[in-house]
């Protein structure tokens, strides 16, 4: 009896697929980041595809800049962490705004693009960071750890523009921190009412926890393997 081969591959046409718009829109964002008015033509030369590629993916600029934050959104939502009743909510929110800062810091880019509506379009990304902040936010204020003078929601609206001014900052050079994303967390808790000292403290511990767990989460590969 002849054996039947399989034919099922570990690529598929829609894996491929996937994986070449990622790849595009990486290196889209390597060649915006360079020339903010690279054209199409440009970007597709870059990524060596013909522009039919490139279009088959992103019919528009408008189309391929929705790319570019809809990658951002997916690397904001994996930085969302739950409270963890073992570690302090200032540790937690501080920890949020590092991670939030690293993701804004790899998409400095797009502050840099004159595209139309583009604020509001970033602002529409950013909704599940306030729902997320807010109910942060709240649980610090019922503790007591967190000034109470604004609602929740809106100063979890007030933090994500603190750090998108801070990013803009950044990226014009008016601001040359040595450690930003300390820096925005410290700023951030600040706001809510920590005392500067204890903010600065916070913020470091902060930072050497996120570090550590970025060095000891597996890579995980592009394409679904």
């Amino acid at each position: 009896m002849t054996a039947t081969r399989s034919t099922t591959s570990s690529t598929t046409p829609g894996t491929r697929a996937r994986a070449n718009r990622k790849r595009i829109l990486d290196i889209a964002a390597a060649e915006l980041a360079r020339n903010p008015a690279a054209s199409m033509e440009e970007i597709a030369s870059a990524a060596g595809v013909v522009r039919r590629t490139l279009y088959g993916h992103f019919p528009t600029r408008e189309a391929l800049i929705d790319g570019l934050l809809d990658l951002a959104s997916e690397d904001i939502a994996h930085t969302l962490r739950s409270l963890d009743p073992d570690e302090p909510v200032t540790v937690t929110s501080a920890r949020c705004t590092i991670a939030l800062w690293r993701v804004g810091d790899k998409y400095r880019l797009l502050f840099k693009l004159t595209e139309t509506n583009l604020g509001a379009r970033i602002e529409a990304r950013l909704a599940p960071v306030h729902e997320h902040g807010a109910a942060m936010l709240r649980h610090g204020q019922q503790l007591g750890v967190y000034s109470d003078h604004l609602p929740a929601q809106a100063l979890s609206r007030a933090l994500a523009g603190l750090v998108l001014a801070l990013l803009e900052a950044r990226t014009d050079g008016s601001w040359t921190e040595a450690d930003p994303d300390v820096a925005a967390a410290r700023a951030c808790l600040v706001a809510l009412g920590v005392p500067p000292g204890q903010a600065g403290e916070i913020a470091v511990i902060a930072a050497g926890l996120e570090n550590a767990h970025s060095s000891s989460a597996p890579d995980v590969a592009d394409d679904v393997r």
